[in-house]
């Protein structure tokens, strides 16, 4: 099955009004590729700016609360995030499992938020390095899987991101064929889980994705995109990922 590529960047805690410049040739580049998906998830402050300046440009938060409304101070419901011009968002990221302790129980439900609003989740699974290197990995992170995977998830509203924590701002990255048996691991999981429909659901490759090495992550077997996260910040940076697409 040929699945359409994805490419999303994540700006974690950054950006500015004057940084959201960098949207404008982001958007260009995305528009001349009528076979590749690109979307931005940046901070919650920016949501609203960011899709006024770019509205064609999928804009997405970096995180949602499961609850549509209430007494969660800091917090953004998924309400309040479209509200303001999010389509999607990112759930189960690995800084938000290992800094606020997240669990798959929790990301499960902020994915199933999502859909309930009419929004795409982009869900979170990745191993440590010790745990890859005890021999866990696949393990780990098909349970992962297994637990954040929200009910009646489908290819249209949901695409899981496999992030091996240690290559994450590290510059180091998986070879691809470490990328490939993880993603087929990942896809068989999914087979188990939600039966055919596995095939057309999106798995993307997010730990240190640049210019440089795009163009093999992308097109390993089973890999459908990215999620890019400070190459994500520039559009110099982030168009040749799209390009290598």
């Amino acid at each position: 099955m040929v699945r359409r590529k994805l490419v999303a960047g994540n700006w974690k805690m950054n950006g500015s009004l004057a940084a959201l410049a960098e949207l404008e040739a982001i958007a260009t580049a995305a528009a001349a590729r009528s076979d590749v998906d690109v979307a931005i998830a940046v901070p919650a402050t920016l949501i609203g700016a960011a899709h006024a300046r770019v509205p064609a440009l999928a804009i997405g938060a970096q995180d949602v609360h499961p609850a549509e409304k209430g007494a969660y101070t800091g917090c953004i419901s998924t309400t309040l995030a479209k509200e303001v011009g999010a389509t999607f968002s990112i759930v189960g990221h690995s800084e938000r499992r290992a800094d606020q302790n997240e669990s798959d129980v929790l990301v499960k439900a902020k994915a199933e938020a999502l859909h309930k609003a009419g929004m795409t989740a982009i869900v979170c699974v990745g191993e440590t390095l010790e745990q890859r290197d005890a021999g866990d990995a696949e393990a780990v992170v098909t349970a992962q899987v297994a637990g954040s995977l929200p009910d009646g998830a489908a290819a249209d509203w949901c695409a899981i991101a496999y992030e091996p924590v240690w290559a994450i701002g590290t510059g180091r990255t998986p070879t691809a064929a470490d990328v490939a048996a993880m993603h087929g691991a990942i896809r068989a999981t999914l087979r188990d889980l939600i039966g055919e429909d596995a095939d057309a659901m999106r798995l993307l490759y997010g730990g240190s994705v640049s210019g440089a090495n795009a163009a093999e992550l992308l097109h390993t077997a089973d890999v459908d995109g990215a999620l890019v996260g400070g190459a994500s910040l520039t559009a110099a940076a982030f168009v040749p990922i799209i390009e290598a697409a």
